[in-house]
């Protein structure tokens, strides 16, 4: 969709995605190798009582469930930021999560582009908040 087709105030809900722990350690493995990722014996011990996701897994998550929307589809140039970014809940394996996304703002620039900036609010399924940030994007009008 193009930046004019888009409304302040409109919310849109992805699918739903279920992470595995082979998938939060193959993750953390590669890109945030903490204790409370990859080692399930001191995990047990922490604050979490278990392994959990990475938050940049988390966010990389929220990210692709929208894009996965297609909302964007063509007309999306680049992203141009991140704001407010909120790790609220760990995500553990076997949580299913699912992205609610509102259109907070929208401003056109030049040569028939805009920004769009959306707030994500990722949920696990007991409907816990769990991430929460706004991204803004580049766009067609």
């Amino acid at each position: 969709m193009k930046l004019d087709e888009l409304s302040i105030g409109q919310v849109f809900k992805t699918k739903s995605f279920k992470l595995t722990k082979e998938d939060i350690m193959r993750f953390a493995g590669e890109f945030d190798p903490q204790y409370m990722h990859l080692d399930e014996e001191k995990a047990n011990q922490g604050r979490f009582h278990g392994i959990i996701a990475s938050g940049i897994h988390t966010l990389a998550l929220t990210f692709k469930l929208w894009v996965e929307e297609g909302i964007y589809g063509e007309d999306v140039i680049a992203g141009t930021r991140m704001n407010n970014l909120k790790f609220i809940r760990p995500v553990y394996p076997g949580d299913e999560l699912q992205v609610i996304v509102k259109v907070i703002d929208k401003k056109a620039t030049k040569n028939e582009t805009g920004i769009l900036t959306v707030l994500l609010s990722a949920f696990n399924d007991k409907k816990e908040k769990v991430f929460e940030g706004e991204l803004s994007a580049l766009i067609k009008r």
